[in-house]
């Protein structure tokens, strides 16, 4: 192999490199140009939180004297978090491990769910379904 050769693949590596690390390098802006699913979920948690927080403030939950604001707000985070979920396991393109997801999802519903059944009953079915979840988890990745 001739000096040129040998240096010209160099050259070569070290532009692979360098155009490897200008990638990496994009911070947070392209982590959501990688992944839009996560900032569209944020997104609509903070719209949902907005909306639910102004139907309270409007007297719009009076009638529902079970329903606080604050409790819709960690239903509905819980419910967008597990749609989130279920894009991910269905879509290929989005996929990636949702084990933690799904326990945040249970959390959130279980906070919510927490003043109308009373946290004698919700922290119980949490344990539950976190177990579940761990249990399946471990099964499948089994198979």
């Amino acid at each position: 192999m001739s000096d040129r050769e040998y240096y010209g693949k160099e050259e070569e590596k070290q532009e692979e490199k360098e155009e490897k690390e200008e990638k990496d390098a994009g911070g947070w802006d392209e982590k959501w140009r990688r992944d839009p699913l996560s900032a569209a979920v944020w997104a609509a948690i903070l719209i949902w939180a907005g909306v639910a927080l102004l139907a309270e403030n409007m007297g719009l939950l009076a009638r529902f004297e079970w329903l606080s604001g604050w409790g819709l707000i960690f239903i509905g985070a819980g419910g967008i978090v597990l749609l989130e979920v279920v894009v991910r396991l269905l879509v290929p393109s989005y996929r990636r491990p949702v084990g933690g997801t799904l326990i945040f999802a249970v959390v959130l519903l279980g906070v919510g769910l927490g003043n109308l059944f009373g946290w004698d009953v919700i922290w119980p079915l949490v344990l539950i379904a976190i177990g579940v979840s761990v249990l399946l988890r471990g099964l499948i990745r089994g198979l």
